[in-house]
């Protein structure tokens, strides 16, 4: 199977590039919540990566497994400590089923727009929704779509300039469509680009999709320490229960 996007250069350079999300402060609260919501059940992460997530919930003794689409990305979760304790079926999280029930099913970061299709994020949440138990959650992280930042007529929206790096968003309004560029120069002069397509979708869309799969809107927050979510919300932590 292909890694796609997140293929051997990618998922080299990948810690390195998302070093903010592994602050304490960033990951506590996610780690927090989650093994909360998991009440001590079996877990699943959707697109698992290299772990960030995955590992820090094993280390704290819960029961997770993970899918994940990139076997490049899956070979430096297993390299790490605890990297024994998380099996990893690689395969896409549209369709790849795993045995059993889990008591909690989750996506950070924005990875859901990762699948790029509306049919395709509605095959998400069915595919949670399979995994579930009753009572059982589904849990997503997502940034709210940042077109009140996008000026009329406008499609490229900087979301980081810090030093050697360069962050910007480049959005197909008619389509839904989003492409993260990552330009990074180093101090020799030698660079890389790094883009990753996307599709966004609103928290109504997301409750829709949901309702399809046969999962209930339960929580929304603005971050994992349970912030209220508002209209100035720059993102979402949202949870759906299975009846």
């Amino acid at each position: 199977m292909d890694d796609g996007v997140f293929d051997a250069a990618a998922a080299e350079a990948y810690d390195d590039g998302v070093a903010r999300m592994y602050a304490p402060e960033v990951l506590g609260p996610t780690l927090d919540r989650l093994e909360l919501l998991a009440g001590g059940g079996r877990v699943l992460e959707f697109a698992s990566g290299t772990g960030r997530v995955a590992l820090g919930l094993a280390e704290r003794g819960l029961d997770v497994s993970g899918i994940e689409l990139s076997a490049s990305m899956t070979a430096k979760l297993r390299a790490k400590p605890f990297g024994d304790r998380v099996p990893v079926e690689i395969g896409d999280m549209m369709s790849t089923r795993l045995h059993g029930e889990f008591s909690l099913v989750y996506l950070v970061f924005n990875t859901i727009g990762n699948v790029t299709s509306q049919d395709g994020q509605v095959e998400v949440f069915r595919n949670a929704a399979a995994h579930l138990a009753t009572g059982g959650r589904f849990v997503i992280e997502l940034e709210v779509p940042p077109l009140q930042k996008l000026p009329m007529g406008e499609r490229f929206y900087a979301f980081n300039v810090n030093g050697g790096y360069a962050g910007v968003d480049e959005i197909d309004v008619v389509d839904q469509l989003l492409t993260s560029h990552h330009f990074t120069v180093n101090d020799d002069g030698t660079g890389h680009i790094f883009r990753t397509p996307m599709r966004y979708a609103w928290p109504a869309e997301l409750d829709l999709m949901a309702r399809i799969a046969g999962l209930r809107p339960e929580s929304r927050w603005a971050d994992w320490t349970g912030a209220p979510f508002t209209a100035d919300s720059e993102s979402h932590v949202s949870v759906w229960v299975r009846d």
